[in-house]
Formats: structure tokens, C-alpha cells, sequence
């Protein structure tokens, strides 16, 4: 082995030592869900999804009347409510009380980036719905007020993005590793629930929520890598250390 060679050995034996293995599994998480999202694209554009999201939605309906949804009256009110936990309203209440919470442990630079990453994935759920505007099921009745496109759910990838996202700048500053995991397990839930709501609900294609789910993960992923990014330039506070792992 030459000299040039034992450079290019070194060079990435360098690059290794400094590229934690868990930042690795998240790029790659990066990929295959930027990956998975853009196969969900492709595959609504070609109308290959219709049977998929036809099945779906109607499994969630009383067989022989799609007008109603199983479950009766209190399973749809129950819907509604968690339909509302991906809404504009309380995820703009939500997120100010966890910026309140940084700038109170003086964290006013991570509370500023948490700032521009929610209003970052807002806007890229608007331009995606803009860029592909699908139209809003029709086959069952819609169980709130719609507006805007179908695909991706808007409320599915900003639920994700914001509960994951504000989930991981909470685990920052806890030592314990199981309450770090217990935040990012309820912000995971929280976002299947608002999901699961919207087909529910019959105001999205199971389609759509996927796209969403994807999309919001993504974006919430990157978010975590560019703290990292951000922390060791020393540009937002360092996270606090684990202490206990039990």
C-alpha cells in the first residue's frame, strides 16, 4: 500500500471516529422516509393508490351505509377531538408554551430555532399541498369543515412535525434516557392518533395521511440533525448529558 493510499485510510478513519453511529441511523431514517414519501407521490399522480384508499376508508365505514362511521356517535366525537390536536390552533398553544419553557431555562437560542423549524415545516406542508392539489375524498361525508388540498394531510405532517420536533428539544434537557425515549414515544403516538383521525374522519385518503406521515418524520429527522449540527458550532445551547439510563 503506497503513501496516497494510507491517506485515503486515514482520511476515513478520521471521518468515522467523528460521525456518531446513531447520526448515521437517522440519515439513513432520512432517506428512506424522504424515499417512502416520494413513492407515495408517484404513485397518486399514476392513480395506482385508488384501490388501496378505496378499501381503507370504507373499512372504516357501517357496511351497507358509508354515510355513517363504525364505532356511533361517541367514537366520532372522540375523533373530532383528536382530529383537533394536529390543528393550527393547538399546535400554535402548544408550541409557544414550550418556547416559554426554553426562554424561562434561558435557552433562547434553541428556543429560536424550534421557532423556524414549526414555521419551516408549516410552510413546506402549504407547498406541497399547492404543488400536487388533490382533491378531498367524496365517497363518504365529511366529518369537519375542509379547505384546502388533500395531499399530503396537512394535519398528519404537522402534527408530526411539531410534536416530534418539539418532543426531541424537550429530550434535550432531560439526563434520563427512558423519559427522553417517553417523550418521543408520545409525540410518535400523538401523530398516528391525528392520522388515524383524518381518514376517520373521511376528509382524507389513507394516501394522504401516509404522504404526511413521511413528509412531517423527514422533516422532524432533519431538524434533529441540524441541532446536532448547530451544537457542536455552538451556535444553540449543548444538550443536557445523560446521567441514567435505567
Amino acid at each position: 500500500m503506497d503513501r496516497s493510499d494510507n491517506s485515503v485510510f486515514e482520511t476515513l478513519r478520521a471521518v468515522t471516529r467523528r460521525v456518531e453511529t446513531l447520526t448515521l441511523v437517522v440519515v439513513l431514517c432520512v432517506a428512506g422516509a424522504l424515499w417512502a414519501f416520494v413513492a407515495l407521490a408517484a404513485e397518486m399522480i399514476e392513480g395506482d393508490l385508488h384501490g388501496f384508499d378505496e378499501t381503507l376508508l370504507m373499512a372504516l365505514r357501517v357496511d351497507g351505509d358509508p354515510a355513517e362511521a363504525i364505532g356511533g356517535t361517541a367514537v366520532q366525537t372522540m375523533m373530532r377531538d383528536v382530529t383537533a390536536m394536529g390543528g393550527i390552533t393547538v399546535l400554535t398553544l402548544l408550541t409557544l408554551t414550550v418556547l416559554a419553557y426554553l426562554v424561562l431555562r434561558r435557552q433562547r437560542a434553541s428556543a429560536l430555532f424550534l421557532g423556524v423549524a414549526v414555521v419551516g415545516g408549516q410552510a413546506l406542508s402549504h407547498l406541497a399541498k399547492l404543488g400536487f392539489d388533490r382533491p378531498r375524498p367524496d365517497l363518504v361525508p365529511h366529518g369537519v369543515d375542509v379547505a384546502t388540498a388533500s395531499f399530503p394531510s396537512g394535519h398528519s405532517m404537522m402534527a408530526t412535525v411539531t410534536y416530534l420536533t418539539l418532543a426531541v428539544m424537550l429530550a434535550r434537557q432531560e439526563k434520563r434516557l427512558r423519559i427522553r425515549a417517553f417523550y418521543i414515544a408520545v409525540a410518535a403516538l400523538v401523530a398516528l392518533s391525528v392520522g388515524v383521525s383524518r381518514v376517520y374522519l373521511g376528509v382524507h385518503w389513507p394516501s394522504d395521511v401516509l404522504a404526511g406521515w413521511t413528509l412531517g418524520t423527514t422533516w422532524a429527522l432533519l431538524v434533529w440533525l441540524v441541532a446536532r449540527w448547530l451544537e457542536r458550532q455552538g451556535r444553540i445551547e449543548p444538550e443536557t448529558r445523560v446521567v441514567s439510563r435505567d
